[in-house]
C-alpha cells in the first residue's frame, strides 16, 4: 500500500499509519463498517486530538470516544457505547476521564438517534466532550439539549476536523459522504470500478470517481495505473486524490484499496502549485466562500477511505 503517498510531513501523528491500523484491519475483515473522525481542540490549555469512532456489525452498533493524552494509568482510556438490539443498552449517559490533572466528561444521548441504515447517525442525537465547564467538542443536532444537560458554555475555540478514516464494503461501487468543513454541507462521494465491454478500452478495468454525481476522475487501464494521483477542483476547493488499488487486482481474498482525499485551501490561493486535472468542476459561480463558509478560515482535511472489495 501507499507509504506516505502525500509526500508531506505535516500529517498529524494522530491519524498516521501505526499499530492501530492492524486492529482496524482485523475488525473490518469480519465485515464491520467503521467511521473514525479526528478533531483538534483545546483541552486544559493544551491542543489535543479527540477521536470519534462509529462502528457497525451485524449484531453490534456502537460509538467510542478517545482523547489523546489521557493518563495511561486508567484501565479504560476510551469511552465505548454499544448499541445491542437484543438487550437494554445505555442510550443516554456520561463517563469521566482525568487529563492533565483536570476532569473531562463525555455525554451522549442516542435515545432517538436516526441512523437511516447508516453506521453514523444523521439526526436526533448529541455527543459532547466537556472540560473546565466548556463544551470543547459537540456533535449532533441536539445542541440545546447538550448544553442544558451539561450545564456548560461553548468553548472559546471551535474544534477543527483534521481527518476522517472510513472502512466500507462493496462489490464494484463504494460510496460515502464528504464535507469540506465541519460547518459545510455534505457531498456524495462515489468510487466505481468497471470493466469496459466495448470501444477501444474493451475488456480493461476502469475507475470513476464522482462527487454529487459529477464525474471528477476517470482512470482507464487500471492494470497499469493501479497507483496514482490527480488534483481536482470542486466548489472552489482543490482536492488532491491518491489511490492504491493494487490488492484489488493482484491479491486473492478479501482485500482493501486505499483512497486519500486531501481537501486543500481555496483555488484562488497560491499555496498549492500542483496542476489540476481538466476534470474539474466549480459548482459555485458566486464570490462567496466554500459551502457558505468563509474560505479564509478553511483548514486542510484528509479523508482516508479503505474500500474492501467483496466478491
Amino acid at each position: 500500500m501507499l507509504q506516505d503517498p502525500i509526500g508531506i510531513t505535516a500529517i498529524p501523528s494522530c491519524f498516521s499509519s501505526g499499530a492501530g491500523d492492524d486492529q482496524y484491519a482485523a475488525v473490518t475483515k469480519s465485515g464491520q463498517t467503521l467511521f473514525m473522525s479526528v478533531y483538534k481542540t483545546q483541552i486544559a490549555g493544551t491542543s489535543r486530538c479527540i477521536t470519534i469512532t462509529w462502528f457497525k456489525h451485524l449484531l453490534l452498533h456502537g460509538l467510542s470516544v478517545s482523547v489523546d493524552g489521557v493518563e495511561s494509568t486508567q484501565t479504560e482510556p476510551t469511552c465505548k457505547v454499544e448499541l445491542k438490539p437484543w438487550c437494554f443498552w445505555r442510550k443516554q449517559g456520561s463517563k469521566r476521564f482525568t487529563i492533565a490533572g483536570k476532569t473531562l466528561d463525555v455525554f451522549w444521548d442516542l435515545k432517538a438517534a436516526k441512523f437511516n441504515g447508516e453506521t453514523e447517525p444523521s439526526s436526533e442525537y448529541y455527543v459532547a466532550v466537556v472540560c473546565d465547564q466548556e463544551v470543547v467538542l459537540l456533535l449532533g443536532d441536539l445542541k440545546k439539549d447538550a448544553y442544558r444537560k451539561t450545564g456548560c458554555r461553548p468553548a472559546l475555540f471551535d474544534p477543527v476536523l483534521l481527518s476522517r478514516k472510513e472502512h466500507v464494503f462493496g462489490k464494484k461501487k463504494f460510496s460515502t459522504r464528504l464535507k469540506f468543513h465541519e460547518k459545510g454541507q455534505f457531498h456524495n462521494l462515489s468510487i466505481e470500478c468497471k470493466n469496459k465491454s466495448s470501444g477501444k478500452d474493451g475488456g480493461f478495468p476502469a475507475m470513476e470517481i464522482r462527487i454529487d454525481e459529477h464525474l471528477m476522475i476517470n482512470v482507464r487501464h487500471l492494470q497499469w495505473k493501479f497507483r496514482g494521483n490527480e488534483c481536482i477542483q470542486f466548489s472552489k476547493v482543490r482536492i488532491e486524490v491518491y489511490w492504491d488499488i493494487h490488492d484489488w487486482l493482484f491479491s486473492p481474498g478479501l482485500r482493501h484499496a486505499l483512497f486519500i482525499f486531501k481537501v486543500a485551501v481555496p483555488v484562488s490561493s497560491p499555496a498549492i502549485s500542483t496542476p489540476c486535472s481538466s476534470l474539474s468542476l466549480d459548482t459555485d459561480s458566486g464570490s462567496g466562500g466554500v459551502d457558505g463558509f468563509d474560505s479564509s478560515g478553511l483548514n486542510e482535511f484528509f479523508l482516508f477511505l479503505y474500500a474492501w472489495k467483496v466478491e
